[in-house]
């Protein structure tokens, strides 16, 4: 039951920190938008890995699998779930992020010689099936913003970059947490290379940003870092530590129904049936994959 609770919670934190993010539209950018966001989780991580003695049991092959991890799941990945958010809007992004669930399965089935099950075909057409009923029919009064069709295709691109990413990332990452090094210290490696690559930007002119973050944007980047990342992660860390893993794995991946209501608390406006109905269906993917895995 403490499993449970702690899986639907880590999945409340994320919807919570993606509604956040989408708050920023048009006054923090990609790139300044990860160099704070990293920077501060990197700051919140240390410490609590230090605590945990695991920067001692780091090899420098695990160090090397988690940098490149940290290149496909951080430094790519978060710049365009960023984007993507200011595109399409949280709710649909949510909705493409499951999309990692089924390319983590795919690229464990061409590089890892993961077997690849009738089961899991169905989990991977259930969510692709969800995405596209909740991206395609109109949403009619729901209140949902009217996207363009080009920026919709647009974000479309940037949530799909934003899944195979952040699979490639779990992939990577995957022989270095298989061989023993401590969660919050990989979550610590990544997210300080992370900030690095985003400070190294900065020297450049199209990494800096038009205008200065301001206190209250501040604020917003800073609660996302803590809620998302540093609690989101601890909290699915502990479920992974007291239940099953496809359970697990399933209730977490429950953000693109949680959002939903966040979203009728802000507009006022309930999401219209097709928007449920395709959040259904990714996380009734998402649960057929967690579980035959």
């Amino acid at each position: 039951m403490i499993a449970v609770v702690l899986s639907l919670t880590a999945a409340f934190t994320f919807a919570l920190s993606a509604m956040l993010v989408s708050h920023l539209k048009g006054r923090v950018g990609p790139l300044q938008f990860g160099r704070w966001q990293m920077s501060l989780a990197f700051v919140m991580l240390a410490p609590v890995a230090y605590a945990f003695g695991g920067w001692r049991t780091v090899t420098a092959a695990q160090v090397w699998l988690l940098a490149a991890s940290s290149a496909t799941g951080i430094m790519l990945a978060s710049t365009t779930y960023f984007a993507a958010i200011h595109a399409i809007g949280p709710r649909i992004t949510a909705l493409m992020f499951s999309l990692a669930s089924p390319f983590a399965v795919v690229l464990g089935y061409l590089f890892l010689g993961e077997s690849l099950s009738a089961a899991q075909g169905v989990g991977i057409a259930l969510i692709l099936a969800g995405i596209m009923l909740a991206v395609a029919m109109p949403e009619g009064g729901a209140g949902v913003e009217r996207i363009p069709t080009r920026r919709l295709w647009q974000g479309i691109a940037l949530g799909v970059i934003t899944a195979l990413g952040q699979a490639t990332g779990s992939l990577l990452a995957r022989p270095a947490m298989a061989s023993g090094v401590e969660p919050f210290t990989a979550m610590t490696i990544r997210a300080g290379l992370g900030a690095a690559f985003f400070l190294l930007l900065a020297l450049f002119p199209f990494g800096r940003a038009p205008q200065r973050l301001t206190p209250k944007d501040g604020v917003v980047v800073a609660v996302s870092a803590f809620v998302g990342l540093f609690i989101g992660m601890s909290l699915l860390m502990a479920a992974l530590a007291r239940g099953d893993v496809g359970i697990v794995s399933t209730l977490s991946s429950t953000t693109p129904i949680l959002i939903l209501p966040m979203i009728w608390g802000v507009n006022r406006r309930a999401p219209g049936l097709w928007a449920w109905m395709g959040a259904g269906l990714a996380v009734a993917g998402t649960a057929v994959l967690s579980l035959t895995a």
